[in-house]
Protein backbone atom coordinates (compact mmCIF):
# COMPACT_ATOMS: atom_id res chain seq x y z
CA UNK A 1 0.00 0.00 0.00
CA UNK A 2 3.25 2.56 0.36
CA UNK A 3 7.27 2.17 -0.18
CA UNK A 4 8.86 0.82 2.47
CA UNK A 5 12.33 1.00 2.46
CA UNK A 6 14.02 -2.46 1.80
CA UNK A 7 10.77 -4.38 1.90
CA UNK A 8 8.83 -3.28 -1.33
CA UNK A 9 7.30 -0.61 -3.44
CA UNK A 10 3.41 0.80 -4.04
CA UNK A 11 1.88 -2.44 -5.30
CA UNK A 12 4.28 -5.30 -5.66
CA UNK A 13 3.36 -8.17 -3.49
CA UNK A 14 5.80 -9.37 -1.26
CA UNK A 15 6.54 -12.10 1.82
CA UNK A 16 7.19 -11.07 5.19
CA UNK A 17 7.30 -12.23 8.27
CA UNK A 18 4.04 -12.69 10.23
CA UNK A 19 4.92 -10.81 13.64
CA UNK A 20 6.71 -7.92 11.17
CA UNK A 21 3.31 -7.73 9.64
CA UNK A 22 0.81 -8.11 12.36
CA UNK A 23 2.92 -6.08 14.47
CA UNK A 24 4.02 -3.24 12.28
CA UNK A 25 2.86 -2.93 8.28
CA UNK A 26 -0.55 -3.59 8.63
CA UNK A 27 -1.75 -1.83 11.94
CA UNK A 28 0.55 1.24 9.82
CA UNK A 29 -1.49 0.60 6.81
CA UNK A 30 1.66 0.38 5.18
CA UNK A 31 -0.02 -3.01 3.57
CA UNK A 32 -2.51 -5.02 3.08
CA UNK A 33 -3.29 -8.82 2.86
CA UNK A 34 -3.66 -10.26 -0.57
CA UNK A 35 -7.45 -10.62 -1.39
CA UNK A 36 -9.79 -9.79 -4.48
CA UNK A 37 -10.64 -6.76 -2.98
CA UNK A 38 -7.13 -5.22 -2.65
CA UNK A 39 -5.90 -6.57 -5.72
CA UNK A 40 -8.61 -4.12 -7.17
CA UNK A 41 -7.85 -1.54 -4.85
CA UNK A 42 -3.88 -1.42 -5.97
CA UNK A 43 -4.85 -1.60 -9.52
CA UNK A 44 -6.58 1.53 -9.03
CA UNK A 45 -3.70 2.95 -7.15
CA UNK A 46 -1.56 2.15 -9.30
CA UNK A 47 -3.25 3.86 -12.31
CA UNK A 48 -3.45 6.76 -10.32
CA UNK A 49 -0.36 6.64 -9.30
CA UNK A 50 1.11 6.48 -13.35
CA UNK A 51 -1.46 9.20 -14.13
CA UNK A 52 0.81 11.82 -11.23
CA UNK A 53 3.81 10.31 -12.51
CA UNK A 54 3.17 11.42 -16.17
CA UNK A 55 2.08 14.47 -15.16
CA UNK A 56 4.61 14.94 -12.96
CA UNK A 57 7.52 13.90 -15.83
CA UNK A 58 6.00 16.41 -18.70
CA UNK A 59 6.26 19.42 -15.79
CA UNK A 60 10.03 18.63 -14.99
CA UNK A 61 10.78 18.52 -18.60
CA UNK A 62 9.06 21.44 -18.93
CA UNK A 63 11.60 23.14 -16.56
CA UNK A 64 14.40 21.60 -17.79
CA UNK A 65 13.69 23.05 -21.24
CA UNK A 66 13.67 26.47 -19.12
CA UNK A 67 17.18 25.10 -17.67
CA UNK A 68 18.68 24.54 -21.15
CA UNK A 69 21.65 27.02 -21.49
CA UNK A 70 21.41 28.51 -17.85
CA UNK A 71 24.88 29.00 -16.61
CA UNK A 72 26.07 30.66 -13.58
CA UNK A 73 29.15 32.29 -12.53
CA UNK A 74 30.54 31.97 -8.85
CA UNK A 75 33.52 33.98 -7.84
CA UNK A 76 35.65 32.70 -5.06
CA UNK A 77 39.32 33.58 -3.29
CA UNK A 78 42.13 32.07 -5.66
CA UNK A 79 45.62 30.86 -4.34
CA UNK A 80 48.36 29.95 -6.40
CA UNK A 81 47.28 29.08 -9.90
CA UNK A 82 43.41 28.26 -10.28
CA UNK A 83 43.18 26.46 -6.65
CA UNK A 84 40.57 28.03 -4.65
CA UNK A 85 41.19 28.87 -0.78
CA UNK A 86 38.33 26.97 -0.19
CA UNK A 87 35.49 24.94 -2.32
CA UNK A 88 31.99 26.11 -4.27
CA UNK A 89 29.62 23.97 -2.79
CA UNK A 90 25.71 23.45 -3.88
CA UNK A 91 24.84 26.24 -1.61
CA UNK A 92 26.98 28.45 -3.46
CA UNK A 93 25.98 27.48 -7.06
CA UNK A 94 22.02 27.61 -5.47
CA UNK A 95 22.83 31.29 -4.21
CA UNK A 96 23.72 32.10 -7.86
CA UNK A 97 20.45 30.80 -9.49
CA UNK A 98 18.65 32.68 -7.12
CA UNK A 99 19.69 35.77 -8.18
CA UNK A 100 18.76 35.05 -11.84
CA UNK A 101 15.33 34.43 -10.56
CA UNK A 102 15.63 30.23 -10.45
CA UNK A 103 14.77 28.87 -7.58
CA UNK A 104 15.93 24.73 -7.00
CA UNK A 105 15.95 22.28 -3.77
CA UNK A 106 19.44 21.62 -2.63
CA UNK A 107 18.86 18.09 -3.26
CA UNK A 108 17.85 18.79 -7.02
CA UNK A 109 21.37 19.52 -7.52
CA UNK A 110 23.88 16.49 -8.18
CA UNK A 111 27.60 18.23 -7.70
CA UNK A 112 29.29 14.88 -6.82
CA UNK A 113 32.62 16.76 -5.05
CA UNK A 114 32.54 20.69 -4.08
CA UNK A 115 34.53 22.50 -7.04
CA UNK A 116 38.01 23.41 -6.03
CA UNK A 117 39.63 25.19 -8.91
CA UNK A 118 38.63 27.83 -11.48
CA UNK A 119 37.08 27.12 -14.68
CA UNK A 120 34.38 26.22 -16.32
CA UNK A 121 32.08 23.03 -15.04
CA UNK A 122 28.49 21.11 -15.97
CA UNK A 123 26.66 20.47 -12.92
CA UNK A 124 23.65 18.26 -13.33
CA UNK A 125 20.15 19.00 -12.26
CA UNK A 126 17.84 16.39 -11.07
CA UNK A 127 14.88 17.37 -11.70
CA UNK A 128 12.28 13.91 -11.66
CA UNK A 129 13.04 10.39 -12.98
CA UNK A 130 15.03 10.30 -16.30
CA UNK A 131 15.05 14.02 -16.46
CA UNK A 132 18.75 15.95 -15.89
CA UNK A 133 19.94 18.60 -17.76
CA UNK A 134 22.76 20.08 -17.01
CA UNK A 135 23.63 23.71 -15.72
CA UNK A 136 26.76 25.23 -16.40
CA UNK A 137 28.85 26.59 -13.37
CA UNK A 138 31.58 29.34 -14.35
CA UNK A 139 34.31 29.66 -11.25
CA UNK A 140 36.21 32.51 -11.73
CA UNK A 141 38.38 34.45 -9.52
CA UNK A 142 37.44 37.13 -6.80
Amino acid sequence: MADVDGVGTVGSVVRVADGYARNYLLPRKLAAPVTDATRRRMEKIKRELEAARKVATEAARKDADRLKGVSVTVKAKVKEGEQLYGSVGVADIIAALTLQGITLERSMIQLETPIRQTGEFDVKVRLGPDVEPAIKVCVVKE
